[in-house]
């Protein structure tokens, strides 16, 4: 009752101010952490209706909703686009033992970011992207991590793998103006990620600390014609630990405004890494296809051959197929809610 009562609360907005001719404030915005946050409402488009959320039912071609117009990504700092192929591996270095070392400059910072046409959100940030920086190392190589607290609040960063206990990132917070060395040899092989463990965890998750951890085969991955890193996360604009948007990689809907392009025959690798917070699962699912799907990708040998899969938190997995046909293809939450609400995207296949 609780879902429905908000999702019924957005739209009797939506439709009570424009009524009234006026778009006003179609949702409470006010941040417990800061207070001079605001939020301004889209303006839907003919035929649409905007919900609160930055999100327009009814203005995309088809049965999905969509946005008006596009976030400023210059201001936000971080492209979606960008994101799917970034993959850091930091300042490279050969230790005197001959492993190779990789060295991060990583800073938790505040930062508004524009999450939808119009709506600000009031983030934190791991070098001010969402999600932070996708690390990307070789199994057995030293990560070394100088991480600074550039927040108000304590934060740290937690790494899936195996490390030090005092390598954890739990106990050890970094204060404000502080810092703190992360150093481990990288250990298993596979899709992984890291987030802050600062308590209230909920909270230092949802609001954008997390990113991407991949750690290579000693001998590689397969080659492959595209790899993509996909991270499945939501934002919850109104603070009431409950998300109104979802997406991947940072802003709903940004596939489907710029489809991930590849052509028929070629071998997509995605990364794909589930770190939605206050709901209890996520999924993906590709039209007119099917992928092997290889869990926390520590195996080489894939547990099923799919069109869907699903995720709790913290759960990650490498997804690989190719297009047979040309055509636009969706890919999205088979969630209706979420996929409703930002998370969808497209690949525009060529023929090669």
């Amino acid at each position: 009752m609780k879902d429905v009562t908000r999702r019924a609360f957005l739209r009797l907005s939506a439709l009570g101010a424009m009524a009234a001719g006026s778009f006003g404030w179609l949702k409470s915005s006010t941040a417990p952490e800061k207070t001079d946050h605001h939020q301004t409402a889209p303006t839907p488009s003919p035929g649409g209706e905007a919900d609160g959320t930055g999100l327009v039912h009814g203005a995309m071609p088809g049965t999905m909703p969509g946005v008006n117009g596009e976030v400023d990504h210059q201001a936000n700092g971080f492209n979606p686009t960008d994101i799917l192929t970034d993959f850091d591996a930091g300042t490279q270095a050969v230790l005197p033992n001959g492993q190779t070392l990789h060295e991060y400059q990583i800073a938790a910072i505040d930062k508004e970011v524009e999450v939808t046409p119009g709506v600000m959100y009031p983030a934190w940030a791991y070098n001010g992207r969402i999600p932070g920086p996708t690390l990307r190392v070789r199994e057995g190589d030293r990560v070394r991590i100088h991480f600074s607290n550039g927040s108000p609040h304590p934060h740290t960063m937690h790494f899936h793998g195996i490390h030090p206990g005092n390598m954890d990132g739990v106990f050890e917070l970094v204060q404000t103006g502080e810092s703190f060395t992360y150093e481990f040899d990288a250990e298993p092989y596979g899709v992984h990620l890291y987030h802050c463990h600062a308590s209230p965890l909920a909270k230092h998750i949802a609001k954008g600390l997390y990113g991407a951890f991949i750690i290579d085969p000693v001998d590689g991955w397969p080659t492959v014609d595209h790899e993509f890193v996909m991270v499945m996360h939501g934002f919850d604009t109104n603070f009431d630990d409950e998300n109104e948007v979802y997406t991947v990689n940072g802003i709903p809907f940004h596939y489907m405004i710029h489809p991930i392009r590849i052509k028929t025959g070629e071998t997509v690798r995605i990364f794909l890494v589930n770190i939605l917070e206050f709901d209890p699962i996520n999924s993906f699912h590709l039209h007119a296809n099917f992928f092997n799907y290889y869990p926390t990708g520590t195996s080489r040998t894939p547990s099923e051959f799919t069109d869907m899969v699903t995720q709790m938190q913290g759960q990650r997995g490498i997804l690989e197929f190719a297009y047979k046909y040309p055509g636009r293809y969706m890919f999205h939450a088979h969630k209706t809610e979420f996929a409703d609400l930002g998370w969808t995207g497209l690949f525009e296949v060529e023929d090669a």
